[in-house]
């Protein structure tokens, strides 16, 4: 096909395509922008960064929007998954919040791929929580900390961690942010003094609330 057997390259690609669709992958083994994966992708979602991957020339970037689904689901999308990391192709996995998109309620994902990393670690980024509401949905704030922390690549508490294949590797290939970055927020600290003290009280106007009913049963003549 124009376009495929001699595909137009290109510095950036930038895709947020369909999600999750099922797609006819029948004689699709010969296809180049598949071939060297071992498995077809069985969704659109794989299909689609694929794609995307083989029109990318040796030095751009590209960024693709998805599901987060695409980070942990199994079978022939792992052992895609495992080679685009092996092969040192992704970069950054971003987590956005819920309610972002017009179009979806759901969390979704910006995948970041390059063909001429020079170093062989991932950035996870959780902005899950990076976000204020309004009417009709959510809003992304802490923009600009997205961008600095990509650019610096670091670790940030509850927010970043770059991970080295070998870690990768240990999880099976499960991309899944909750992995890498730890964003839940415990309980906070329990004031034993005050707990008591709250005890006390309620045990005083329990007391007060059965004298009252106790006055008030004498004057109905309930006993």
């Amino acid at each position: 096909y124009d376009g495929v057997n001699q595909p137009y390259t290109f510095d950036a690609v930038i895709s947020n395509p369909t999600y999750s669709m099922r797609w006819n992958n029948k004689e699709r083994s010969d296809d180049p922008r598949f071939s060297g994966y071992e498995r077809l992708p069985p969704k659109s979602d794989y299909a689609f960064i694929l794609h995307s991957l083989y029109h990318l020339n040796e030095t751009g970037t590209m960024a693709i929007v998805l599901p987060e689904g695409v980070l942990f689901r199994g079978l022939n999308e792992r052992n895609i998954r495992k080679t685009l990391i092996d092969e040192n192709y992704l970069d950054c996995v971003i987590r956005l919040p819920e309610n972002l998109l017009y179009y979806t309620r759901i969390s979704v994902v910006v995948l970041v791929f390059k063909k001429n990393k020079s170093n062989s670690d991932v950035l996870f980024i959780d902005a899950i929580n990076e976000y204020e509401s309004f009417r009709g949905g959510n809003k992304l704030t802490s923009i600009d900390k997205i961008i600095n922390t990509y650019k610096n690549r670091c670790d940030i508490d509850e927010f970043s961690h770059l991970a080295t294949v070998d870690e990768i590797r240990e999880n099976e290939y499960n991309l899944n942010l909750p992995r890498y970055v730890d964003t839940f927020e415990g309980m906070p600290p329990v004031d034993i003094d005050d707990f008591l003290n709250e005890i006390e009280d309620i045990e005083e106007e329990i007391k007060e609330i059965d004298a009252k009913l106790e006055e008030y049963n004498k004057q109905l003549n309930l006993f």
